[in-house]
């Protein structure tokens, strides 16, 4: 995988994405062109680590396009996906909480568009802004709910069920039918073995919920997914509903 410097990375085409954050476009408009104006649009890479554990962070990134994976890795452990970033959220957002440090390995999953701003200039942003900084700080805690969800999704639900479960949360942050997620990755997303991730994915697609072929997942039958995933799912769903824009 392909390491980002924090300085001097590579930069996008010229403009805008077309498809803008759903944190940055719930801003009023004079204040979204003041914060557009402190960020450069940046190409993310399959493979790219954007940042390291226990390092400075340099930029936050909100997503226009593609996923973000979250990585824990212990010695002598498989890694642990900890969760997606894509359209609706933003890499970083422990800044808020005054803490500079990096708590978990970022990895791009889904080649995109991203707007990054520097730490610094963050910071000056969600100072000037009480408008920015409550909406960064809700979807801090949403966070902290999918976490929460999630640790007791691995510990009550069956492999079909949360497999649906991460498909959906990928479905919506991916804003596409179709994306890549290999066998391995998804048993890194859900902790089990990769055998168990080929009988799950292979039941999912029986009942033509979704189609697989070469690390590429279609979803066929949203709705059907819904009804076999868990209820973890559903409220977060909720939850991000009533706390989040978009």
């Amino acid at each position: 995988m392909a390491t980002i410097a924090p300085h001097g990375p590579r930069l996008a085409a010229a403009i805008a994405p077309a498809m803008p954050n759903a944190l940055v476009a719930a801003l009023r408009r004079r204040q979204r062109d003041r914060f557009l104006a402190a960020c450069e649009p940046f190409a993310m890479e399959f493979g790219d680590v954007l940042c390291e554990v226990e390092t400075p962070y340099g930029h936050a990134y909100f997503p226009c396009g593609g996923l973000i994976s979250l990585v824990s890795s212990l010695h002598g452990q498989n890694p642990l996906d900890m969760g997606l970033i894509g359209h609706e959220g933003m890499l970083g957002a422990t800044l808020l909480l005054g803490i500079g440090t990096v708590p978990i390995q970022a990895v791009v999953h889904a080649p995109g568009m991203a707007m990054r701003i520097t730490v610094a200039k963050l910071h000056r942003e969600i100072r000037d802004s009480p408008e920015l900084r409550k909406i960064l700080n809700r979807y801090l805690y949403m966070r902290l709910v999918e976490l929460s969800l999630t640790g007791g999704c691995i510990q009550y639900h069956r492999i079909e069920q949360r497999l649906a479960r991460s498909l959906l949360v990928a479905h919506d942050r991916a804003r596409a039918d179709r994306f890549h997620l290999t066998h391995e990755h998804l048993a890194d997303m859900l902790g089990v073995r990769r055998s168990s991730i080929t009988i799950a994915a292979g039941g999912l697609q029986d009942r033509e919920l979704i189609r697989y072929s070469r690390g590429g997942i279609t979803i066929l039958d949203r709705p059907g997914l819904e009804a076999m995933s868990c209820e973890c799912y559903r409220i977060l769903h909720e939850r991000q509903g009533r706390q989040l824009p978009g």
